[in-house]
């Protein structure tokens, strides 16, 4: 399949994803939405890999790197995810994933010492002054909240859904250790999120969240909707994508999705973004827009799965 249309198909099931997440709020703890999200895509990934004919089994030098995964990519990542749009706008969260564009190359750094270019630095400061555009008057309204005795729970929000972005920058980079160590990754983006749900629900189970069984029917509705559009199919995607051009230029994606989320934000949430929150919508996506148009990194080496995608 080509590049360009696993970018498409990413892009289209995460720019609604954002607010198929809203469906999951209220009834049932947020982190215990995250264990079925992330066990029912596991399951399914397993079974896809058993018709194939993989076994199932890893070996522990693999295991280190898709349970570490699973921890910032489906845990840590969509816990914070879930918690802060209980308190922010879908779209605005989805803005905030933008800036994964600049965490990416700055976790590689940090991890693999790969040289950032000025550009990247320079976009990124634009694309702060954007975020602190688009979110201005929320924070005037929270800090007035907060002096008045309130709680200012959009704060909490905003520094859950840069949490979010930060730990999902992170795992974009550990995939890159995965990927050395199997190429199939079908199996190892199971193990990674069966990891990731694991590890939040010893979380929920020692923190006393109850395990709520679910009714509504949009709560059923975004769950196989997040578990296997947006959690399978976009992410076998995006992971493709990742191992063919590279986690800097694969995270473009986070150009798209915002885009989308806040026109299905306005759309279905009665989102009314005024004037200032356009122009922080406009320079923070222009900043990443014109780090994606920096020199192209050297493609990462193809990975032949046990099923092939056609490469373009």
């Amino acid at each position: 399949m080509p590049s360009y249309v696993l970018f498409a198909i990413a892009s289209l099931i995460w720019g609604s994803t954002f607010w198929a997440i809203t469906l999951q709020l209220g009834e049932v703890p947020p982190a215990v939405s995250v264990v079925y999200r992330f066990a029912l895509a596991s399951m399914t990934l397993f079974a896809w890999c058993l018709l194939r004919g993989d076994k199932l089994r890893l070996p522990w030098r693999v295991q280190r790197w898709t349970l570490l995964q699973g921890f910032f990519t489906f845990g840590l990542s969509y816990v914070c995810t879930y918690n802060a749009e209980q308190y922010v706008v879908s779209a605005l969260v989805a803005v905030l994933f933008a800036l994964m564009v600049f965490w990416t190359p700055i976790c590689a750094r940090i991890a693999f010492g790969t040289p950032i270019p000025l550009r990247t630095w320079g976009a990124g400061v634009a694309a702060m002054a954007g975020v602190l555009l688009l979110f201005w008057h929320a924070i005037g309204n929270a800090l007035h909240d907060i002096k008045g005795g309130g709680q200012g729970h959009f704060l909490l929000g905003l520094l859950l859904g840069i949490g979010a972005s930060v730990a999902s920058s992170a795992g974009s980079i550990v995939v890159a250790k995965v990927r050395e160590q199997s190429s199939n990754l079908l199996l190892t983006t199971g193990w990674s999120m069966f990891w990731g749900a694991g590890m939040v629900a010893i979380w929920c189970l020692a923190t006393g969240q109850e395990f709520i069984i679910p009714r509504a029917p949009s709560y059923v509705f975004g769950l196989l909707h997040l578990s296997i559009f947006g959690s399978v199919v976009a992410f076998i995607c995006y992971f493709t994508l990742i191992n063919r051009i590279g986690s800097s230029k694969a995270v473009y994606i986070g150009v798209i999705t915002p885009v989308l989320s806040v026109l299905l934000s306005i759309k279905l949430e009665g989102y009314r973004p005024g004037p200032v929150e356009w122009l922080g919508m406009a320079v923070c996506l222009g900043s990443v827009a014109w780090a994606m148009r920096g020199p192209a990194a050297k493609p990462a080496p193809s990975i032949q799965l046990n099923n092939p995608i056609e490469t373009p």
